[in-house]
């Protein structure tokens, strides 16, 4: 048998703004959806007309892939300036307001309006998700639980949120705090096994809770529609450079995990908590949190938590042809994220004398900019 590929595939949802206002788009979206449709078949509509999301086919190939999604996202915002809009790679829109958005037209987005209320039309958010091929199902569970302590680390390094419905929220990744109003949000539970994690699905589709367990929106899950484990954790990431990175770093680490059963087998409730708790520290603070490492108990700085995961998953880097994608989050943590280029591009709009709406359409330039 040939060993595993761990192939993988990346989903990225982006903003629409209008290329005048930098706020949300003004008339009527359709023109640019149908070109887009037309040009990008594979791209996807969001819950909001103002959105629009790209997948890339499933890879093996980190090239491939800084190819096939750098490619779409220049078509991308080709059509966007063309229609007088600006395309926006980050998990919340600066400017944008979620009182004025038209909804998609479509039957699982009217679903999940009617079914969640006011908590789905304030989800004006894009994340990233990446699927990496996990092909034995019983498996898929037990990774699960086993990268549960990594995705606070994954989330600084996308950290692209700061600003939301016009105002500075002091956190660099405040997009996590719209998702959880939803049901079904936030880490994943700790399932003894598959079996277990089956038997709460079951449960929760027959008495009517979900629809199938697509409903159930973790930050990390089994995929129902690829033999995937799927990473929900990150914000849309401006920088191309990124979210390669990022997915790189995620995939190393399913493989790392899967060849190492050892690692952080047998978590418990404690172990979940202290994740919850880097979570937000993450969320807060981006690169600059320090986070609690559960073996010394002790706070360490992200810096130096990250080198102990990339000195984990060398070999796995080495392995799956993504090293120089992977030591990209080294960079990240020197130059910032995101979400910092954001603050700083609106902190200097004030301190040039602008107002605040200027200075938070600064913010939206520097996104479309540094997404080029």
């Amino acid at each position: 048998m040939s060993a595993p590929s761990y192939r993988f595939g990346i989903e990225e949802e982006y903003f629409l703004a209008d290329a005048e206002t930098r706020g949300t788009p003004r008339g009527d979206l359709a023109a640019f959806h149908a070109r887009v449709k037309a040009e990008l078949p594979e791209t996807g509509r969001e819950l909001v007309a103002a959105q629009v999301e790209v997948c890339t086919p499933p890879l093996t190939d980190a090239a491939a892939a800084r190819e096939n999604l750098g490619g779409q996202r220049r078509q991308l915002a080709g059509i966007a300036t063309e229609n007088g809009l600006r395309l926006l790679a980050c998990g919340t829109h600066p400017l944008a307001r979620w009182s004025r958005q038209t909804a998609t037209d479509g039957a699982r987005y009217k679903g999940i309006l009617s079914d969640v209320g006011i908590a789905a039309r304030r989800a004006l958010i894009c994340g990233m998700h990446v699927h990496v091929e996990v092909p034995d199902p019983d498996a898929r569970v037990d990774l699960m639980n086993r990268l549960l302590p990594f995705q606070p680390l994954l989330l600084a390094l996308s950290a692209s949120s700061p600003f939301w419905q016009g105002e500075a929220t002091g956190l660099r990744a405040y997009r996590l705090s719209v998702f959880g109003e939803l049901p079904r949000t936030g880490l994943p539970e700790l399932f003894a096994d598959a079996a277990a994690h089956a038997r709460f699905v079951a449960i929760m589709t027959r008495s009517g809770a979900i629809a199938d367990a697509s409903f159930l929106w973790w930050s990390l899950r089994p995929s129902i529609k690829f033999p995937t484990l799927e990473l929900r954790i990150a914000d849309a990431c401006t920088r191309l450079d990124d979210s390669l990175c990022v997915a790189a770093l995620f995939r190393c680490l399913v493989r790392l995990c899967a060849r190492r059963p050892d690692l952080h087998a047998g978590l418990d409730g404690v172990s979940r908590a202290l994740a919850s708790e880097n979570l937000w520290r993450a969320q807060h603070s981006g690169v600059a949190a320090s986070l609690i490492d559960e073996a010394r108990g002790e706070a360490v700085p992200f810096a130096e938590a990250l080198e102990a995961v990339l000195t984990l998953v060398a070999e796995d880097a080495d392995a799956l042809g993504c090293a120089a994608d992977v030591a990209r989050a080294r960079a990240i943590v020197a130059e910032g994220t995101s979400a910092d280029g954001q603050i700083a591009a609106y902190e200097a709009a004030l301190a040039a004398g602008q107002d605040e709406r200027a200075a938070l359409a600064a913010s939206v330039d520097w996104i479309a900019d540094a997404a080029r």
